[in-house]
């Protein structure tokens, strides 16, 4: 009885290590270098708004909590928490209101001018908002709205609703006019074509330019600035009038202040976050 012999199977080859480039390689550094940075400058203003005094050493003598007390109470922080809110919440909701309509009107009507109206439309984007913050102040003023939360929502509104607008147009263009065609065919009126179609449709675009707004708005100083009064001013001009206070604010108090200020606007932004992020909104307007 004889047995065959098999032939020996060769042993797997071993996977090639690959070794990054060294384009990869300065990528990765010159991006550790940024975070860390970044995160070293945050990480000082937190430790400098809890410390008692700080002469230049790699830690505070000291650790207190008691600067956020001082800024919640003496500076009027409360006052400009809650402006705040009232400012952002009031500009996104007004800017997509008006600002989801005209850009579904930019992107199924054509007409004389089409290209010159968008154009203008990037103008209050791309500008410095101190080139027409003062004239708008002006303007506030001279109608009798300045210094009240009326004229804060509508200087941010002037480029928070170009914003949505050019937002909106390529998400109206994504959707085929059939789907609207055929939501005549079955009865659906304008009211209905809007609400029950394309809202729905409409939706990752509204939330993605909603967050936008809120950011801007958050973040807008020179508008605000300029037409806000004691009891409007919100919490990024109250940062500013605490440290350009000629009677010499503490340091530590107003860390405090720019710790709060951070935490409201990631917040704001983290709790956005949670009904759309940027990838679904761009999956949404390729599908």
């Amino acid at each position: 009885m004889t047995t065959l012999d098999l032939p020996a199977t060769a042993p797997p080859a071993r996977p090639r290590r690959e070794w990054p480039t060294l384009t990869a390689v300065i990528t990765w550094v010159a991006a550790g270098c940024f975070v860390a940075v970044i995160l070293g400058v945050l990480a000082s203003v937190v430790v400098q708004s809890f410390s008692t005094t700080w002469r230049g050493g790699w830690w505070p003598d000291g650790l207190t909590a008691t600067w956020y007390g001082r800024a919640w109470s003496s500076t009027g922080m409360s006052q400009a928490l809650v402006n705040t809110a009232q400012a952002g919440i009031a500009v996104v909701v007004i800017a997509l209101l008006a600002g989801v309509p005209a850009g579904y009107l930019l992107a199924r009507r054509a007409f004389p001018g089409r290209s010159v109206v968008m154009l203008l439309m990037l103008l209050p984007i791309i500008l410095p908002p101190m080139t027409y913050a003062v004239q708008l102040a002006a303007l506030m003023y001279r109608v009798g709205l300045g210094g009240s939360m009326t004229a804060v929502v509508l200087v941010n509104l002037v480029p928070t609703l170009p914003l949505v607008v050019l937002i909106m147009v390529p998400f109206v263009e994504q959707i085929s006019p059939d789907v609207e065609n055929a939501a005549r065919v079955f009865g659906a009126n304008n009211r209905r074509l809007f609400t029950r179609v394309l809202i729905p449709l409409l939706l990752p675009g509204m939330l993605a330019a909603g967050i936008l707004v809120l950011v801007r708005t958050l973040g807008a100083f020179e508008l605000t600035f300029f037409v806000s009064g004691a009891d409007t001013q919100t919490l990024v001009v109250a940062l500013f009038g605490a440290i350009s206070d000629p009677g010499g604010v503490p340091i530590s108090l107003t860390a405090a202040m720019a710790v709060t200020y951070m935490l409201v606007a990631v917040l704001g932004l983290a709790n956005s976050l949670r009904f759309v992020t940027p990838s679904q909104a761009i999956r949404q307007r390729h599908r």
